[in-house]
């Protein structure tokens, strides 16, 4: 009779759907508070650039990436990457997305805990993503359990790395919100609709943490009824 991963029906399908799910929420919300226009009209470069000012930052450079919410800050580069609706839009959306990245770099230089921790344990899941789970597969072809074991270790490192991303995108989140306020790029009354695109974001983590959460646990529980 073949065999029927049921753990994965049960525990990461589900959790591939939220994900899902997420993805397109963030999506629909971005495309909706792109079309509204700031008041200020500040552009997300422009407050990027302040933002970094402000804090007294003058060696991280400001540039253009491709796609849509492909916005990141590279720490080994010193710079932040926006993309084009970003980089010269100046809807509230364009610049929660900015000073999103901009909060990043507040956080590197402001020596912030948990991106320290993060950034100590990446070459580890470096490592671990790439070797995990074809060693949990080949430990269970040929019935070794010690390289199931040790797959399995190493995937959870991959998600120890995942679930500290956590405090630290929503940490940089926070920090955007205070300095568009502070800096007057958004009224009171646009803040809010800034943060919807923000917390929307977020929940793209929390969906992938829940879908590698689900991955362990299915392992897990594979690797223990085979040694049954």
């Amino acid at each position: 009779m073949p065999y029927f991963d049921y753990w994965y029906v049960i525990l990461v399908i589900p959790a591939m759907i939220l994900s899902m799910i997420a993805s397109a929420s963030v999506k629909s919300t971005y495309a909706k508070y792109a079309k509204i226009a700031s008041r200020r009209g500040m552009t997300g470069s422009q407050i990027a650039y302040e933002i970094l000012r402000r804090a007294g930052i003058n060696e991280v450079s400001i540039g253009r990436v491709g796609g849509q919410l492909s916005d990141h800050y590279s720490p080994k580069e010193k710079i932040i990457r926006l993309s084009e609706g970003v980089y010269d839009g100046s809807s509230v959306a364009s610049l929660g997305v900015a000073a999103h990245e901009a909060g990043h770099v507040l956080q590197y230089y402001g020596n912030y805990f948990p991106i320290r921790l993060r950034n100590s344990i990446l070459p580890v899941v470096n490592f671990g993503s790439s070797l995990s789970m074809p060693l949990v597969i080949l430990g269970l072809i040929l019935g070794v359990g010690i390289l199931i074991d040790v797959g399995i270790v190493l995937f959870a490192v991959v998600v120890s790395f995942q679930v500290l991303t956590h405090p630290v995108e929503f940490n940089a989140s926070s920090r955007a919100l205070k300095q568009l306020e502070s800096c007057g790029a958004l009224n009171s009354d646009e803040l809010p609709k800034a943060k919807k695109v923000l917390n929307a974001a977020a929940m793209t983590y929390v969906a992938s943490v829940a879908v590698s959460l689900a991955q362990l646990l299915r392992l897990i529980l594979i690797s223990n009824n085979r040694r049954r």
